[in-house]
């Protein structure tokens, strides 16, 4: 899965500590999930969406074989 986390928060200038502040989880899982390591659940996803307004789908995509 690809995601666009890091373009979403510079977007907004926020570090990755507030966010992970404002989406309840650690600052290492909002790295993991940047650096593809980790894909969050589905409720982390919408969570993480509404943090910056978007649709899922405008930050997570899926790729071939996923």
């Amino acid at each position: 899965m690809n995601n666009k986390i890091r373009v979403a928060r510079a977007e907004v200038r926020m570090t990755q500590q507030q966010l992970a502040e404002a989406a309840g989880v650690s600052r290492q899982t909002i790295n993991a999930i940047e650096s593809g390591k980790f894909v969050p659940s589905t409720v982390l996803a919408l969570k993480m969406a509404q943090i910056f307004g978007k649709r899922v789908e405008d930050i997570f995509q899926l790729e071939d074989g996923d």
